[in-house]
């Protein structure tokens, strides 16, 4: 009978830990969308100014304190006592539709109607909001229904999801629209709100446990009491000022993020310009590194669940070995040892996957009863502010080291790689002064008991 039970729970917990997951289908659709076939659509068949379409794609990270703001308000102001599952959808409705008006805004942009732009702007506003909320509520809810044991295991299958579904959105493109027309375009398109919605409703429709009567009431004094009242970024900026670990940690994700992108949009350029590489070798480069990623994130999840293995040491231990996987890759460049590229590659992305799942749950175990969203907000904001500094960075460095003709093509990409060899150093630093326990006492010391009476009195009055 016992066997049984265990069993049953076992199951149980697969079950949960895939409806968890379901969501992120429609993020990698979306993303994979932009990223493989709006932009080359745009550029090359529609003949737009690249730049305008990177920036375009870039807009989001500008609107990541929206994760704070979306999940301060969910923190205090449940929808029929639910504080994650009704923003999640609202999220996905946002996202998902923008994407039905894209082939109109995108053939408006090639054909230079004086509406094209401003409209552009604005379907990638609503996205970029839309996006914050929902990986804000995504996020908070995985936090708030798994344990710190279970946690590991869960975040690296809803990776996966992530990481599989972009890969299964490019093989449902080419079956959809096997060549390219403004109709096929727009058929394909008009796949995302069905694919979107739908793969949330199924994630977590009943997922989250409503809150009634006493518990509504203690859960939002919990709130007010868990952090200061005010604007959400203001109570971001202030509880990122007050509370030293809460401050590590957040610096802690922007430099490691940085560091592990900053190669993500010029390592093919990379290839091409230091080994002469062709088209065909380089596109190899990713499938590489994201492979080593999986198998990284797969062989950590899996061992965090059955050990007791501490999740900062995991983190660290990660990012020291992807520093290691950048200091090869920069040496590779320097002497020009082309074998050593796919073997830094794999290395990088094994170890970035094992970063991945200490990083992602200390993320979800550096947060308070009560202020979830606001918490996970503020390192969703750290991650996309690394993405956009990664992204911006990239370039300027390309152009001011390479393009301007101050070093030649092997020193720059050796410097480039060296930095993010150096930042992921700096960042397993900065964790090692870092702590769950210490984050959690710094913030009880902020309250007083009269803090938390007065808070809870404000609850009652709401």
């Amino acid at each position: 009978m016992r066997y049984v039970q265990k069993v049953a729970t076992f199951l149980l917990g697969v079950l949960k830990t895939l409806r968890l997951a379901l969501p992120k289908i429609g993020v990698g659709w979306m993303f994979a969308l932009l990223t493989i076939d709006f932009n080359r659509i745009s550029i090359v068949e529609l003949g737009v100014t690249a730049v305008l379409i990177t920036s375009m794609l870039g807009l989001h990270y500008l609107l990541s304190p929206f994760q704070v703001i979306a999940g301060r308000f969910a923190d205090q102001h449940p929808i029929f006592g639910l504080r994650r599952t009704p923003f999640l959808l609202l999220g996905a409705v946002m996202t998902s539709s923008v994407f039905v008006t894209l082939p109109t805004v995108a053939h408006a942009l090639g054909d230079g109607l004086a509406w094209a732009i401003p409209a552009c702007i604005g379907a990638f506003i609503v996205y970029g909001v839309g996006i914050a909320i929902f990986g804000d509520s995504h996020h908070s809810l995985i936090a708030e229904v798994t344990t710190s044991k279970t946690r590991g295991g869960v975040i690296t299958v809803v990776q996966m999801f992530t990481i599989l579904s972009g890969i299964m959105a490019a093989v449902v493109m080419n079956i959809v629209r096997p060549e390219y027309t403004r109709e096929a375009m727009q058929s394909l398109y008009n796949l995302t709100p069905f694919i979107v919605i739908s793969s949330a409703l199924l994630g977590v429709i009943g997922m989250e446990k409503r809150l009634k009567g006493d518990a509504l009431t203690a859960a939002l004094a919990k709130s007010r009491a868990a952090a200061p009242v005010g604007n959400p970024v203001g109570v971001a900026i202030k509880t990122l000022r007050e509370n030293k670990q809460a401050r590590g940690f957040f610096f802690f994700v922007f430099i490691s993020i940085f560091a592990i992108f900053l190669q993500d949009n010029i390592l093919e350029v990379f290839g091409a310009e230091v080994f002469g590489m062709s088209v065909q070798e380089t596109t190899r480069f990713q499938p590489t590194w994201g492979g080593g990623v999986l198998v990284g994130m797969m062989v950590m999840g899996l061992l965090s669940v059955l050990l007791p293995i501490s999740k900062r040491w995991i983190a660290i231990m990660g990012a020291i070995g992807t520093s290691a996987g950048m200091a090869v890759l920069a040496g590779a460049a320097l002497t020009g040892r082309v074998e050593l590229v796919h073997p830094a590659l794999m290395g990088m992305g094994l170890f970035t996957g094992f970063f991945n799942v200490g990083a992602l749950s200390m993320m979800m175990d550096m947060t308070i009863e009560g202020a979830t969203g606001l918490y996970m907000g503020l390192w969703g904001m750290a991650q996309a502010f690394g993405n956009g500094s990664a992204s911006f960075g990239s370039g300027a460095l390309h152009t001011g080291l390479i393009e301007s003709g101050l070093l030649a093509p092997n020193v720059a990409y050796f410097a480039i790689f060296g930095v993010e060899a150096v930042a992921m150093l700096v960042a397993a630093a900065i964790l090692m002064r870092l702590s769950v326990k210490r984050f959690h006492a710094l913030h009880q010391s902020r309250f007083t008991r009269k803090d938390i009476e007065r808070a809870m009195e404000a609850g009652v009055m709401a």
